[in-house]
């Protein structure tokens, strides 16, 4: 039997802290820029659910803009998720915007306030920015079109590239969060578990404390350049267990985790939602969305008063800091992918 870590301070002494500016990117509500990202948006993941019931993941897609949203609230056509029957009002959520061409994804979690035959409407609690790690390893913009019916889950499983991990703290509270990695490297099905690797990120390390706490988990497997979906759930576990990790070593680079999700239930399906996005071949991003920009004016418009807030926002002010955030975000791609 592989280690378990069962405690918070256990992951930060493997992968250390959040830093100031990374925390200080999550705002409470959705402001002109978030707005303009969802309006572009062909598709959100989603993960929703409540401790006593679980906790399911699903997708949306269509033409963009076809999610509505205002300062304080997500609206989804219940007709355009692949699957809205496990939605309930109270639900937690957490949805997450990839936008065709861009690297950054936009993230925003909260309460089901509606869930009926009409709309899924979600009450805004958070609001942010992501890295853009995920869809760069997985390259998913560069995919390219593909309509072979897949053999089985198992093909699906050893082709997929992305992955949306949703999870739940203990009051509820949802969280979806990007995976990425070339096939092959992305998900291992080991006996009775289904394994993947945790890379660099942002270090907020939101999925991993919520499986601690409350270790039900559902995930969406996606082959970019298809329409083919494996969704899955079970009961995940983390272990740093050199055994588990080696088999992800990707560049020469071994994770510092793994996590695993204990017999899970796996189903395939052809995503109705990724059909009516069109992401591939991916068209050009919109011009006058820039996720540099983005994440400054999150860091802004931060309710948080202390020092390092303050500090944060005094730097922000500088002239060109845009330019160096982007500068400083390509650098991290390059060369902290893994």
């Amino acid at each position: 039997m592989t280690r378990t870590i069962h405690a918070e301070a256990e992951l930060e002494a493997i992968i250390g802290t959040a830093p100031v500016p990374m925390m200080l990117k999550v705002i409470d509500h959705l402001d002109a820029g978030a707005l303009r990202w969802i309006g572009a948006a062909p598709i959100v993941l989603a993960a929703f659910g409540t401790v006593a019931r679980g906790i399911t993941a699903t997708l949306a897609g269509g033409a963009a803009g076809f999610a509505a949203a205002d300062r304080r609230e997500v609206r989804l056509p219940t007709a355009l998720l692949d699957d809205a029957t496990m939605i309930r009002v109270g639900d937690g959520a957490g949805l997450m915007f990839p936008l065709v061409g861009i690297r950054e994804m936009l993230r925003v979690n909260g309460r089901v306030t509606q869930a009926d035959d009409h709309e899924i409407r979600i009450a805004v609690e958070e609001c942010y920015g992501h890295c853009g790690k995920a869809l760069i390893r997985s390259d998913f913009w560069q995919a390219v079109p593909d309509a072979t019916p897949p053999a089985d889950i198992g093909s699906v499983v050893a082709c997929s590239r992305f992955m949306g991990l949703g999870t739940m703290d203990a009051g509820g509270r949802a969280d979806l969060s990007p995976k990425g990695d070339p096939a092959g490297a992305m998900v291992r099905l080991d006996g009775a578990g289904l394994w993947f690797a945790d890379r660099p990120g942002n270090r907020r390390i939101d999925s991993l404390r919520n499986i601690i706490t409350q270790p039900q988990v559902a995930a969406l497997l996606l082959v970019p350049g298809t329409t083919h979906v494996a969704r899955l759930s079970g009961r995940a576990r983390i272990s740093d267990d050199e055994a588990v990790r080696a088999p992800f070593t990707v560049q020469g680079k071994m994770p510092a985790l793994a996590v695993c999700i204990e017999n899970p239930a796996i189903t395939l399906y052809d995503s109705p939602g990724l059909t009516r996005a069109r992401l591939w071949p991916a068209g050009s991003p919109p011009d006058d969305i820039n996720p540099a920009a983005l994440f400054a004016q999150h860091m802004k418009l931060n309710k948080n008063k202390g020092l390092g807030g303050m500090l944060t926002n005094a730097a922000l002010s500088v002239p060109g800091v845009q330019g160096l955030l982007k500068k400083s975000l390509d650098k991290n791609y390059k060369d902290g992918l893994y």
